[in-house]
């Protein structure tokens, strides 16, 4: 859909289309997370034109997209002073948003002999940010298994992979590092080369890290 001057100025026509996306760790933006409407008021004239930038998983920022044709536009203290509307609310909008995307949008499962990946390789750009949504961490540690580490990549905005670590397959992990620094490196749009781990339903940092997991 074409960006128009609706959902630029007027949140009610906004409200239906944004959506959330994750940037690289240290991409340049304003933190929205403390913010208010006082204080984007303030930022408005040292700010104007920075992405907003609210706090996302293991340092990795969330920011605010209108959906354009062929290109999005990232949200930013002036859309949100136009909309008169409170950092927190695009968020969590973009974020609902995301999910009925997602809860439409199918997953990939690819195996090969005990090795089993689930993918989200849509082609529609919210593919990395599913790992948002609670429901997409309890759904990947669900199908992927009980007695297995459940590891986790966002190379680029356009991928989100997780694969499943068995005790008797160490190697696994230095190949599943491998695959998503290579992604990160060819993206258009990379996010992050490192892998990390679903647990309870969330990302952690990996204990010991690739090296211990692989076994080399």
């Amino acid at each position: 859909m074409a960006i128009s001057r609706s959902s630029e100025h007027d949140w009610s026509a906004a409200a239906p289309v944004v959506m959330p996306i994750l940037r690289p760790p240290g991409a340049a933006g304003l933190d929205a997370g403390g913010l208010d409407r006082v204080g984007l008021l303030l930022s408005r004239g040292a700010a104007s034109g920075l992405t907003l930038h609210w706090p996302g998983p293991l340092g990795i920022p969330i920011a605010v997209v209108i959906p354009g044709d062929g290109y999005d536009a990232l949200v930013n203290p002036e859309h949100l002073v136009s909309w008169d509307v409170e950092p927190r609310e695009v968020l969590s909008t973009a974020l609902a948003n995301l999910a009925t995307w997602s809860n439409s949008t199918p997953w990939e499962e690819e195996t090969s002999g005990t090795r089993r990946l689930l993918v989200s390789d849509s082609g529609e750009r919210w593919d990395a940010a599913r790992i948002l949504l609670l429901e997409v961490c309890v759904f990947l540690e669900r199908e992927l298994g009980k007695d297995v580490r459940v590891l986790v990549g966002i190379p680029s905005r356009h991928l989100l992979v997780a694969g499943a670590l068995a005790a008797d397959d160490p190697a696994f992990a230095d190949d599943f590092q491998a695959f998503v620094a290579a992604e990160a490196e060819g993206a258009d749009e990379p996010i992050d080369g490192r892998i990390f781990e679903l647990v309870g339903g969330g990302l952690t940092e990996l204990v010991g890290g690739v090296t211990e997991l692989g076994g080399s």
